[in-house]
């Protein structure tokens, strides 16, 4: 067989076009927040894996502790217990908001959600799921059910988990009600109401899921008094609440979990991506009443919770700790958030800057003020080529994801900064 053709080229022979590449090029290593490209090219990567590398590329600490526990001992498939899984999980349950103080290890994202999914339809003898409009959870079936990013995601995938119901989420920007940015999350409320009178009652519904920062679908946080209310909201009907914080937990908000801006805490968390620097990774987290009522043989995996990964993710949270990441990322996070609020003022194109720390969107917009992702994409190219690497996100992927790692240095964060206003002021 012949190897020495373009990766590109070879990729095509053996992927089905169902798996997507954001880029074409084939990179070889990671340093930190650089990548380096099999042509010798380096480049600043300011898409950290889809928000998973939370702490660069190849931390030595992560690599290190992965390299010691594949020496020891790489996979028991939950046939029996092992030191590392277990401080693993004491060392991410040391990390979460109150109230949450027991997990299930799984191994993505969407896997996560599906588990949070069955958890709160076991535990309250209830069937209805609310998500809301716009969201994403992952592409397994019960995710994709209460995941409406994209409808691309689900086309020719009906019929989907029954019992699923959407409510607006409070993307105040662009507020389907045109209300107010103070008035926006209130109407998105109201509409949950009305499908607790119109098409299911409170009492029939398991849970409410939702991101305190809508992702996939823009880069927008939910303001912290919808979240507030929501979570009283919850609280009288005895609705489960879930937050999906897989691709804003870890630090990437300058807190743990972003959930914490707002002082809520919900009954069950999925944590994901960053959770451990790259290896699959990922987490079912809630009070104890609740996990103490899932019995053995209710849920289960073979891979969830493998021990180099979990080695990774004890490594992961140390150096969040010891580096001080979290307080960096709010400090500089502010500062970026700030100098790129300018650009609102300067450039037409560009509609609103908004996130916390370091999970900051750029959304572009048409004169008319609709969403613009050829403007997006544009921006995005232009900053690949003087080196710089960004992702977008959005209905119309017309949203930038500024998402560095949190090690990222001041001189890195400076060099992306001047390459992106560049890059707007060159479409103005």
């Amino acid at each position: 067989m012949e190897y020495t053709a373009p990766i590109s080229r070879r990729a095509d022979q053996v992927f089905t076009p169902a798996l997507h590449f954001y880029y074409p090029f084939s990179i070889v290593r990671g340093e930190g927040t650089y990548v380096i490209t099999d042509d010798g090219k380096r480049l600043l990567d300011f898409s950290s894996g889809l928000a998973v590398l939370n702490i660069g590329h190849n931390h030595p600490q992560v690599v290190d502790a992965a390299r010691r526990q594949m020496e020891r001992l790489i996979h028991t498939g939950g046939v029996y217990l092992n030191e590392t899984t277990v401080t693993a999980a004491e060392m991410l349950l040391s990390i979460m908001p109150e109230g949450l103080e027991c997990l299930f290890f799984s191994n993505s994202g969407a896997e996560a959600v599906d588990g949070a999914l069955k958890l709160a339809r076991f535990v309250t003898g209830r069937q209805g799921i609310v998500s809301c409009t716009g969201a994403f959870h992952g592409r397994t079936f019960g995710a994709l059910s209460v995941t409406t990013s994209s409808a691309a995601y689900r086309a020719r995938y009906h019929p989907l988990l029954p019992s699923i119901y959407q409510m607006p989420y409070p993307y105040c920007f662009r507020c389907p009600f045109r209300r107010t940015p103070v008035s926006c999350g209130q109407h998105c409320l109201s509409e949950l109401e009305t499908i607790f009178r119109h098409r299911i009652p409170p009492e029939e519904i398991a849970a409410v899921l939702i991101e305190p920062i809508l992702g996939e679908g823009g880069y927008s946080p939910a303001p912290v008094p919808f979240l507030k209310k929501l979570r009283s909201l919850c609280n009288r009907h005895g609705i489960l609440l879930i937050f999906d914080e897989v691709q804003s937990g870890m630090g990437r908000t300058g807190q743990w979990f972003s959930c914490e801006h707002a002082g809520v805490s919900p009954d069950i968390m999925t944590v994901a991506k960053g959770i451990a620097s790259g290896f699959p990774l990922s987490a079912v987290v809630a009070g104890r009443n609740i996990m103490e009522q899932w019995p053995p043989g209710a849920h289960g995996t073979t891979f969830g919770g493998n021990h180099v990964s979990c080695a990774a993710s004890i490594a992961t949270i140390k150096v969040i700790r010891e580096e001080g990441l979290l307080e960096k990322a709010r400090v500089q996070g502010q500062e970026v958030l700030e100098r790129l609020r300018r650009l609102e003022s300067t450039h037409r194109l560009v509609g609103q800057v908004r996130g916390y720390g370091f999970m900051i969107g750029v959304e572009f917009v048409t004169e008319e003020g609709e969403p613009n992702g050829d403007a997006c994409q544009k921006v995005i190219n232009a900053c690949l080529q003087k080196g710089l690497i960004l992702i977008g996100c959005g209905r119309e992927r017309h949203v930038i994801r500024f998402i560095p790692p949190l090690t990222v240095s001041r001189e890195e964060l400076e060099s992306a900064l001047e390459i992106l206003e560049e890059a707007i002021r060159g479409m103005s």
